[in-house]
């Protein structure tokens, strides 16, 4: 039988060792205007992903996650691609 871990005793920290507030510190704190926070990191993108829910057949995931991380991106951009050829081929082809 597996032995229960001790996952919930954690060691005590006193709180008379806290770290000293350095100009580290205050450098990564919430920048304010006012009081409107500023939002830091990276900025929204002009056209954002949508999710979408989407039924594929099993052996279609099943090929696109072997490829590994990243397929749905890969998934995406093939799908762009072949909306591409549709523009492109002439009506009668569709």
């Amino acid at each position: 039988m597996l032995r229960k871990r001790n996952a919930g005793n954690g060691t005590w920290i006193d709180p008379d060792d806290a770290p000293e507030l350095t100009e580290a510190f205050f450098a990564r704190a919430d920048v304010r205007d006012g009081e409107k926070l500023v939002r830091r990191g990276r900025p929204p993108s002009p056209s954002p992903k949508r999710l979408v829910t989407l039924r594929l057949d099993d052996d279609v995931l099943t090929r696109l996650r072997a490829t590994g991380p990243g397929w749905q991106r890969r998934a995406n951009d093939a799908i762009k691609q072949w909306l591409g050829r549709l523009e492109e081929a002439p009506a009668a082809e569709r």
